[in-house]
């Protein structure tokens, strides 16, 4: 029989990253029910911060949703969704496609933008494709995470205000890591997770959703996703559906921790985390998947040297060092490594020990 973990890994992959030893600590707070007055009081604690790192307009509908980041990407579909509505999906990568399926999935007609994967789009691309056709949504991950790249969502938003369509942004790997300014955006739903920029277990995952959207579709077609379900839930404390309380204390607990070191500060850390991480790697004759000018400092991409038996270095990381860093997906796979700086992740430290692995893992010496 299977026995729990007792060793400590370093999680450095795309996710989920690591988690504080004071979220730790929140997880084993005394149980309580998911409809009890501490529970309901953290629920509503929750939700002003969510407003607050989402930088979200007062009239939007702040949660989290029961579920990963995926539940909140078909939280956002079957909300929006009524059959033969068209969505632009802005393909950079496999979790822009994963976001057009599940709009398909949902009755949408959806017509895909492809980006070659390890670029960001180009906003006169998307400006040219709503010229071209009309689109009652337009969807776009804002840090892709299977490249590494940033999108420029702050340029395409107003492209898409001007022609009218809902705007939905994925922002799984940038919450918590590089700025996500739901009000200047104008964006309509927004949703992320809990464990990769907040620094908290998966299981919860933030959503921000504008009235514009909330008025878009008259029926939502997911009973768990239902967002007048969940704000009866969130807000009006009526029973919907039986939410983990210790991942609730987690979360806020994650939220607490970012607030206290600042929103900017936490951007520069990993700003820090990143540039470091970038210098060490070319020490060791290793460099990035993606340009400079579109890099996911969260979520770096490593082009792995050729001819290396990139499965090989990953499992010595593992076993021998304890760290674990992804690997690379669709085309991609055998081409990168993934590693993250995410949440309290993103640090000098964590930096350090991550290249020294691979300097040792690889047979290079890195330079004093």
């Amino acid at each position: 029989m299977a026995t729990l973990p007792t060793s400590d890994r370093l999680l450095l992959g795309p996710g989920p990253s690591p988690v504080s030893a004071r979220v730790m600590q929140a997880l084993a707070a005394p149980a309580r029910s998911h409809l009890d007055p501490d529970v309901l009081d953290l629920l509503d604690d929750v939700r002003g911060m969510l407003g607050r790192v989402f930088q979200a307009p007062d009239g939007n509908l702040s949660i989290a949703v029961s579920g990963t980041g995926t539940a909140a990407m078909d939280a956002a579909a079957m909300n929006l969704i009524e059959p033969g509505m068209t969505v632009l999906a802005i393909v950079t990568g496999y979790f822009g496609e994963r976001l057009a399926q599940v709009f398909a999935r949902s009755g949408a007609y959806v017509e895909r933008l492809h980006v070659e994967w390890g670029r960001s789009v180009d906003p006169a691309l998307v400006e040219r494709a709503l010229i071209d056709a009309r689109f009652d949504v337009v969807a776009m991950v804002h840090g892709e995470t299977s490249t590494g790249v940033r999108n420029p969502v702050e340029a395409i938003a107003p492209i898409v205000r001007r022609r009218e369509a809902l705007f939905v942004v994925d922002a799984v790997t940038s919450l918590g890591t590089i700025p996500v300014d739901v009000s200047a955006w104008d964006a309509d739903i927004v949703y992320a997770c809990g464990q990769k920029g907040l620094g908290a277990p998966p299981g919860l995952s933030p959503i921000t959703v504008s009235p514009r959207a909330r008025h878009a579709s008259p029926t939502c077609h997911s009973y768990a996703c239902d967002f007048d379900l969940l704000e009866a839930f969130w807000v009006r404390r009526q029973y919907h559906h039986t939410i983990s309380s210790p991942l609730v204390y987690a979360l806020h607990t994650a939220l607490t921790e970012l607030f206290e070191e600042g929103l900017e500060a936490r951007w520069a850390r990993h700003q820090a985390a990143h540039d470091a991480l970038v210098a060490g790697l070319a020490g060791v004759g290793l460099e990035l998947f993606a340009d400079p000018p579109h890099r996911l400092i969260s979520l770096n991409a490593v082009r792995i040297p050729p001819g290396l038996d990139e499965k090989a270095v990953r499992a010595r990381l593992l076993t021998t060092h304890g760290i674990e860093i992804g690997a690379g997906l669709g085309p991609l796979a055998g081409r990168i490594w993934r590693i993250g700086l995410m949440g309290s992740g993103a640090t000098l430290a964590n930096v350090d020990r991550v290249v020294s692995a691979l300097a040792e893992a690889l047979g290079r010496k890195r330079p004093k």
